[in-house]
């Protein structure tokens, strides 16, 4: 079997989430704790205890699913799982990217922390609170979708920011473009269109200043070439060059996650099985609805990681 490994994004967290592996596993312990150091106070403490709309603020939930991310990939590799030898391709869902090139080797842990915390902050102070807005599109083609976003960008600015594949899209902009769009969709035949509970319009144009602030950031930082592919979300194929990643990570910001072509692209590429690491199922489910002949499966628990341990290394 030909595997990858894929790590979730925002809306995967969960008050509580990589306790159990902190407390089975030193060396899933020392991943939050190094993060904590690098941050300079103790988001572990509010990953395990909350309060839940603290934990959910953007620049908190970054760091702390990439954390539980790299824990489980931490614990892994204690159990004598070589990344390089037994991972074909690494992926991850917006920040999830960040986990996937910390576990390739790309960043340090440390790094990855601070730069998903400053990506955090720099989305959220983009754009003024209340002037975007996100909407998830049930039921329509990506084509359909992009004609639609056209239609409303007379209201402003509308992009489609996550193909999720299965049906499902999401929009961002302008909050009066992106509350046209929806009406538009559900006029189209849209099963459903969901104005989303978000904090700012992620992967639109309206994201510019955060890109910025993620090309001043990057390049502070030493980046080494991954140690296996990453197949980058706005490119949706793989990508090996440590200065053309940085490049990518910037683009990423106003960029779409082209999350439904990455999961086709490992079906064409004979990728059988995807390990989904970290925090909840969101991307294992996605990858059903995409296609059928890869196989999901998520690593986020003690027993998960011994199963894991004993159908990779046998």
């Amino acid at each position: 079997m030909t595997l990858a490994f894929t790590f979730p994004g925002q809306g995967s967290q969960a008050v509580g989430m990589g306790k159990d592996l902190a407390d089975a596993f030193p060396e899933a312990r020392a991943v939050f704790e190094e993060v904590d150091e690098a941050l300079g106070e103790k988001l572990s403490e509010t990953i395990w205890n909350g309060p839940e709309d603290v934990l959910t603020l953007t620049a908190n939930a970054q760091p702390a699913l990439m954390a539980v991310s790299v824990a489980v990939i931490r614990v892994l590799e204690s159990k004598g799982l070589n990344l390089k030898d037994k991972v074909a391709y690494v992926a991850g869902h917006s920040l999830g990217e960040y986990s996937a090139l910390c576990a390739a080797g790309t960043f340090t842990l440390a790094d990855t922390a601070r730069l998903l915390r400053i990506r955090g902050n720099a989305m959220q102070a983009a754009v003024p609170v209340g002037a975007g807005a996100m909407a998830a599109i049930i039921g329509l083609e990506h084509a359909d979708v992009v004609s639609i976003c056209a239609e409303a960008s007379d209201a402003g600015a509308c992009q489609i920011a996550n193909d999720n594949g299965g049906g499902q899209l999401v929009i961002s902009g302008e909050k009066a473009a992106v509350e046209k769009a929806a009406g538009l969709a559900t006029g189209k035949g849209a099963k459903r269109a969901i104005l989303l509970p978000v904090s700012a319009p992620f992967h639109s144009s309206l994201m510019a200043p955060a890109a910025e602030a993620m090309r001043a950031a990057l390049a502070g930082v030493s980046l080494k070439d991954p140690v296996v592919p990453v197949i980058a979300n706005v490119r949706a194929a793989p990508v090996t060059d440590a200065k053309e990643i940085a490049g990518l990570l910037v683009e990423q910001v106003t960029g779409q996650v082209r999350w439904r072509e990455t999961v086709e692209w490992f079906a064409a590429n004979n990728v059988t099985t995807l390990y989904e690491v970290g925090a909840g199922k969101v991307l294992t489910g996605l990858a059903r609805r995409i296609d059928k002949t890869v196989t999901g499966t998520a690593i986020n628990t003690p027993a998960d990681i011994d199963a894991a341990i004993a159908a990779i290394l046998g």
